[in-house]
């Protein structure tokens, strides 16, 4: 088992592409090769890092289209793919309509959401759409959610009342005897 959670060789000055040996790191949370030389395209066996949470591969030399192979990253909270030579539609799926413009910023082929440059099919340059089927989960919290949203409220409620009211009555009677001096 490979113990590495995150792995940081940007700046270095690395050359040639990235190598596909990067995937036998199975537990990898983040993953910043920026700012280095790297060529050639973003390997597809890049979507088997199924935990990774950042990716940032910005500010290289790197060529192609970015692979649909990276939608299946269902923890990938940032990416960074910007001054590249990427090009084509950005894939759509997952985590990969959550990124907004500045993720793919210096890429001039790139197309498509979140991007305002059409990639000529209509269809790839819009925001995708979420179907009832497609996907259940809501981003709005469900009956248990607000369960805990209001014992939460409510606990802090009554203690925001009864320390409120302990501190109003004790710095009343010190204010009282102030002012009677």
């Amino acid at each position: 088992m490979n113990t590495f959670f995150a792995v940081d060789l940007s700046g270095n000055m690395f050359r040639g592409n990235i190598p596909e040996s990067i995937t036998t790191l199975s537990g990898l949370l983040l993953l910043n090769l920026s700012n280095n030389e790297l060529s050639g395209v973003i390997p597809p066996s890049m979507g088997d890092l199924l935990r990774l949470e950042a990716l940032d591969i910005s500010g290289n030399k790197l060529s192609g289209m970015i692979p649909q192979d990276l939608v299946q990253l269902n923890f990938l909270e940032f990416l960074n793919v910007s001054n590249n030579n990427l090009t084509g539609p950005i894939p759509h799926g997952k985590q990969f309509d959550t990124f907004l413009n500045n993720s793919y910023m210096g890429n001039q082929a790139l197309c498509g959401f979140p991007l305002s440059m059409n990639c000529g099919d209509s269809e790839a340059s819009k925001p995708p759409k979420v179907s009832s089927e497609e996907d259940t989960e809501s981003d709005f919290p469900n009956g248990i959610d607000w369960v805990v949203i209001l014992i939460g409220a409510m606990t802090g409620l009554v203690i925001g009342l009864v320390y409120g009211d302990y501190l109003s009555t004790k710095y009343y009677k010190w204010f009282s005897q102030r002012s009677r001096r």
